[in-house]
């Protein structure tokens, strides 16, 4: 290799723990020990390819050829190590910290530099006595290839390095399963838990978790905060789990929880702040107000967790928290009603929820938050085939344009306008949005989700880290989770992704995109017993065309053609009288290995702009067609060739 040139390699800094302590009391243990260590390590360095470049003290610097090497041969250290300290007197153990990361390297005189380097070393001090760290790059590399669990330690802010590096815990097999770790939890990142409905009506439960959202929204704002998403803190909603186990869950450092009573025009919220980490609490308040004061009263409890953790509100979003939706409170609470009922996302529920946000827009027509709702109800179902997509996407087109222009602040809108283009293939016009989406709320979760998905269809190495962030903001979030499982599994990233996927399931089993995703991930793996299984609890879940589509191509690839096609029947009877996405036909045609007819329905896809279409890009079901010319001329002419 010429001097100084650059080269990728996966770097490990070794330390002995504690020796510089030992070599101030017993210098000649201390040398003994460390002759030991040497003597014990070099032979398995050579046996995983590695190349010991220099000793520093106690300390070994050795390069690897992959990350791979690195890894495996970390752990052959700490487990021999392990094994001799068995037989030592306690004096003589050797207890090792080890630091794993990838990156480019400069080689001079034998010698190696660089950042690598340096993180290398800084990991190392994090990891536990006899333990292993690694960085997110070596996570990425090796997660479906060694054996032993990775943990994530988040995001750690390292001596000399600008960014914070994601790393990796080492769970090694003599660790207890579950054992309880401490882990830093960062104080800025926050969740609020489900406001309690104490009202004397129980159909004011609506209310209760409208504020609940409002004060996530709100506090979403701050611009140093990063706040927890509404889907994950709801599966917290009358949950008996402690602070402490809420904050471990969803890694936040700061949880804020309270109740709501709402009678007549008076409302009582009673808030308190806690410390997730000691359960400690940082402050409570209580708030007696008339219902005109709301407003008000958010934006207060904003300032107030701002202050409490230490952010410097800047004047703009001091301005913005205290900006009023809405001068009128029956609009307001309509608006509230139609959130809750369209986020629960059934075809009844969506229409249901369109219709209170049509009575709050009579109220007050200026309300830019129920128009930013509608478009993204309307977005959802053309995405999910309830209704035709050139229709829907009139409203949302409608509907968004006009929530901008009463309010150009609003992040989620942008994100409603991308999905627009993505169904005229108009792939370079949706990413813009999209970034603006998430340039005005870094915190929005959706539009991080929805740009994943962007990515994911047009193979774009990106797609990764906008399922990171959008996992890392709504880490519970079912829809989240079954899309990025699935993504992680078509990728290659098999146990991270089933693992995904089946956590979905856990956290609920009757949510059926959940099983739609594991049983095309179990097709992608060629499980078929296992995606016929899924196909047939998808059934028993959902009676909606784009789930029954899935479930007949699952059936079709696992070699159940009788079960497929008598689904396909009755999906095509229907499509005489109710909408029917023809890229889901095109799908189960595909699954069964009907060019001809798969194809006839895709170019009927195409030409009517179905939501469907890009998930031709991502499912099983059309990788026999990659090869077929007129496919790849469908897949140019929606950008996607």
């Amino acid at each position: 290799m010429p001097e100084g040139a650059r080269r990728l390699a996966a770097i490990m800094f070794t330390d002995l723990v504690d020796f510089t302590a030992l070599s101030q009391r017993y210098e000649s243990l201390a040398l003994s020990v460390l002759d030991e260590q040497r003597e014990l390590l070099r032979p398995m360095f050579n046996n995983h390819g590695g190349r010991e470049v220099k000793t520093i003290g106690d300390a070994f610097l050795v390069d690897f050829p992959s990350a791979l090497n690195a890894v495996k041969c970390a752990y052959e250290i700490q487990k021999s190590t392990r094994e001799l300290n068995n037989s030592l007197p306690e004096e003589r153990r050797v207890l090792l910290r080890i630091g794993v990361h990838l990156g480019d390297i400069v080689e001079s005189q034998g010698d190696i530099s660089g950042d690598a380097v340096n993180v290398a070393s800084r990991i190392e001090s994090i990891a536990d006595r006899g333990g292993v760290c690694l960085t997110r790059q070596v996570y990425d590399q090796v997660q479906n290839k060694f054996q032993l669990p990775l943990r994530s330690l988040g995001a750690k802010s390292l001596k000399n390095l600008r960014a914070p590096i994601e790393v990796f815990k080492m769970v090694m097999p003599w660790e207890e399963a579950m054992m309880e770790e401490t882990v830093e939890l960062d104080s800025r990142r926050v969740a609020v838990l489900p406001l309690k409905n104490m009202s004397p009506d129980p159909n004011d439960e609506y209310f209760a978790d409208g504020m609940t959202e409002e004060l996530i929204t709100t506090l979403s704002g701050v611009r140093d905060l990063t706040v927890i998403a509404r889907t994950s803190v709801m599966q917290y909603k009358n949950s008996p789990k402690r602070v402490l186990d809420v904050g471990r869950e969803l890694k936040t450092g700061t949880v804020i929880e309270g109740s709501v009573r709402k009678a007549a025009n008076k409302v009582r919220i009673t808030v308190q702040m806690i410390d997730a980490t000691t359960e400690g609490h940082l402050w409570a308040q209580n708030y007696d107000r008339q219902m005109d004061d709301i407003f008000a009263i958010q934006s207060e409890i904003a300032e107030k967790v701002a202050t409490a953790l230490k952010v410097r509100l800047i004047d703009s979003t001091k301005r913005r928290l205290e900006k009023r939706p809405t001068e009128n409170t029956e609009a307001y609470m309509l608006y509230l009603k139609g959130r809750y009922y369209w986020n629960e996302r059934t075809k009844p529920s969506i229409e249901k929820g369109i219709a209170y946000l049509r009575k709050a827009l009579r109220a007050d027509p200026n309300l830019a938050l129920a128009y930013s709702d509608l478009a993204d109800a309307y977005a959802v179902m053309a995405d999910t085939g309830i209704m035709p997509t050139p229709e829907a996407q009139a409203k949302v087109r409608e509907y968004a344009t006009r929530a901008l222009e009463i309010d150009p602040s609003l992040s989620q809108p942008h994100a409603a306008l991308a999905t627009i283009h993505e169904s005229s293939f108009r792939w370079a016009d949706a990413e813009n949005e999209y970034k603006l989406a998430i340039k005005l709320n870094p915190n929005n979760a959706t539009a991080h989700h929805w740009y994943a998905l962007d990515l994911s269809f047009r193979r774009n190495e990106n797609a990764i880290q906008e399922w990171r962030k959008a996992k890392e903001l709504d880490p519970l979030s079912l829809i989240i989770g079954a899309a990025f499982g699935y993504f992680l599994v078509w990728i290659g990233h098999k146990e991270e992704g089933l693992q995904m996927l089946q956590s979905v399931i856990e956290i609920n089993d009757g949510f059926a995109a959940g099983h739609g995703n594991l049983a095309y991930a179990y097709v992608l793996l060629g499980m078929y017993p296992d995606a016929a299984k899924e196909a047939e609890k998808i059934l028993s879940l959902s009676t909606e065309a784009s789930y029954a589509a899935i479930a007949a191509g699952s059936y079709a690839e696992a070699g159940l053609k009788e079960e497929a096609v008598a689904i396909l029947n009755r999906l095509l009877k229907e499509s005489d009288t109710r909408y029917i996405d023809p890229a889901r036909i095109a799908m189960i045609y595909a699954s069964l290995r009907d060019k001809d007819n798969a194809l006839q329905w895709l170019e009927k896809a195409v030409s009517e702009k179905s939501g469907g279409i890009p998930y031709t890009r991502v499912f099983p079901a059309f990788r026999f067609l990659d090869d077929n010319p007129r496919f790849r001329e469908i897949s140019k002419r929606i950008g996607l060739g």
